[in-house]
């Protein structure tokens, strides 16, 4: 059964005008962890201290690259603070893109979590199934240069489906490597870009992402909008209300 999780980039503003009162609001709506992007200056002690007053995993967090480069003993200390093990890189813009550099230091920041307990996880976009390099995509190539013992993946599955692929399939064919899968729904637009809208408003196959990850053995599934259509809290508070009805039709989901 998987556990439920709300990646609190979807919420941004509202963490950062109000972090206690959103994290309250989240553990209201029934999401059982959450993942951060940022911690808006706030020590590890505080954070700590709401997420165990509102009920709340630390899932994960999404570190930048370049903090991981350069700070990573920082980051690892504060996450394990709060609770939190599983390090993730969210995002390279295109200057970093450096395939053999980047899969390089995935390597020796994969190590280093490794020693000090942690987890290192990748978050994909659609750009790494669109680049190739010789006739895979980026993303198997760099499951295949960094050992499995050093990077999991975690799959976005509506940049996975958006980019032209299966995520159920992916789900597959990476089963014990990824404890963590973003469940995401995108409608296309007319001019062929992307529109993330509330779960069930879109095209992605939300059941089959969620029966594939059960299967998988994957331990959280993450909601997360990048843009929200509605106020933030609405869009999570309808995402909540399909996947309850979703799991009282037998979805394998905990709520």
């Amino acid at each position: 059964m998987l556990k439920l999780g709300l990646q609190l980039y979807t919420v941004r503003d509202q963490m950062e005008q109000d972090f206690e009162g959103t994290l309250k609001k989240v553990a209201e709506l029934g999401y059982q962890g959450v993942e951060f992007h940022t911690f808006f200056g706030r020590p590890a002690s505080e954070v700590k201290a709401l997420l165990d007053q509102y009920g709340l995993v630390a899932l994960g967090t999404h570190t930048a690259y370049d903090r991981m480069l350069n700070a990573l003993d920082e980051e690892i200390a504060y996450n394990k603070e709060i609770g939190n093990t599983n390090l993730i890189v969210p995002y390279l813009g295109d200057d970093q893109r450096k395939w053999d550099e980047v899969f390089a230091n995935l390597k020796t920041i994969g190590e280093r979590c490794k020693e000090q307990q942690a987890t290192l996880l990748y978050h994909n976009h659609d750009f790494e199934f669109t680049e190739k390099i010789g006739d895979k995509t980026v993303f198997d190539s760099m499951y295949d240069a960094v050992p499995a013992d050093l990077l999991k993946v975690e799959l976005d599955t509506c940049w996975t489906h958006f980019a032209g692929y299966s995520p159920a399939e992916y789900i597959e064919a990476y089963a014990g490597r990824l404890p963590i899968v973003h469940w995401k729904d995108v409608r296309r637009q007319e001019d062929g870009s992307p529109l993330t809208v509330e779960l069930g408003e879109g095209e992605v196959d939300l059941k089959a992402v969620a029966e594939a990850a059960d299967k998988a053995g994957v331990e959280w599934i993450v909601v997360e909008q990048d843009f929200c259509q509605n106020p933030p809290l609405e869009s999570i508070a309808k995402s909540m209300e399909w996947i309850k009805n979703y799991a009282q039709n037998g979805g394998p989901v905990n709520v």
